[in-house]
């Protein structure tokens, strides 16, 4: 009987092991996060004062609007930072997932704010397109010294982020907004090449459209990928219906049940069935069956499952039917 454990605790054992190396290893790539996005916050914040002095001179949609975005940016990314930071926090007896969750927040938070002000610059560049006023811009030259200046700050964020931009749904939203500026700076330096080669007044309100237009359906992606997340939907690429027939089956499984995935945070998927057996199965037997369902998840599904929770079960269990759920 102990010979028989032995190996199953070694795995156990070893996972830890993994595990351990794997919580180490994330708390290195935080600090990296957190410096990266501290850099294009002061990155940010200082092209922001630039831009709104220069709206106030220029008078320009296009430089307004993009100071707009620049403001929403230095929220979203303290607000990423912070998220950055806390993420480094052990789980708690309070917060048993530690505060890897707040990642989706911030970026639902960040893309919406986004979303508003693309929809606010669409319906204040029709004003002026067809307005009265005409959208006349001061100091077209002042406008490119101000576009050149966003255009060099926000491709100087660009490169601290890039190389991380993929690590999780935080730091895709910064750099995403980061994108967004670097697109609305450079539509700004356009703008004031057009006023100064043509004297078209009303091209700067249609600068200030595309860059709104450029923002919306970016931070609807990233809007709806969030909600995707906090609605608990299951991971994209597994299919629940393939792991059903999979885990039946793991020899000694009589029936799968309550079966259940979604997503913590960025790269931490769950699972958990209830696993319905033999109305004799041993502990002994129990034990080699869950190692078996763990292996059978790791072999044959794109996602990793970091974390499975199964409920072993003998037949006629009174809960074995999941009619409860429907699942």
């Amino acid at each position: 009987m102990v010979h028989a454990h032995q190996p199953i605790c070694s795995d156990i054992r070893e996972e830890s092991g993994k595990a351990a190396g794997v919580r180490h290893a994330g708390l290195h790539i935080c600090d990296d996060h957190s410096r990266r996005l501290m850099v294009t916050l002061s990155l940010s914040a200082t092209v922001f004062l630039v831009e709104v002095a220069g709206a106030v001179l220029t008078d320009s949609l296009a430089l307004l609007v993009d100071a707009a975005h620049m403001l929403t940016d230095i929220a979203m990314l303290a607000a990423a930072t912070v998220t950055a930071v806390l993420m480094r926090r052990k789980p708690t007896a309070r917060r048993t997932w530690g505060w890897a969750r707040l990642e989706v927040v911030t970026a639902a938070g960040g893309s919406l704010a986004l979303f508003v002000v693309g929809v606010y610059a669409v319906i204040e560049a029709g004003i002026r397109l067809f307005g009265t006023g005409g959208g006349k811009v001061q100091s077209p030259r002042f406008l490119l010294f101000f576009g050149c200046v966003g255009v060099l700050a926000n491709l100087s964020s660009l490169l601290v982020l890039f190389t991380r931009r993929a690590d999780n749904l935080n730091m895709k939203a910064a750099f995403l907004e980061v994108v967004n500026d670097a697109l609305g700076s450079f539509a700004v330096v356009i703008s004031a090449l057009v006023l100064l080669m043509t004297g078209w007044g009303a091209f700067d309100a249609i600068a200030g459209g595309i860059i709104a237009v450029m923002m919306i359906p970016r931070s609807l992606k990233l809007l709806v990928g969030s909600v995707r997340v906090l609605l608990e939907e299951t991971p994209a690429g597994l299919d629940l219906d393939r792991v059903r027939e999979h885990l039946s089956g793991v020899p000694g499984v009589v029936a799968v049940h309550d079966l259940h995935a979604s997503t913590i945070s960025t790269g931490l998927p769950q699972l958990s069935a209830h696993i319905t057996v033999g109305a004799g199965t041993t502990m002994e037997e129990a034990c080699d069956l869950l190692v078996r369902m763990q292996d059978c998840l790791r072999e044959h599904f794109p996602v990793r499952i970091e974390h499975t929770t199964f409920q072993i079960e003998p037949e006629g269990y009174k809960e074995d039917t999941g009619e409860r759920l429907g699942v």
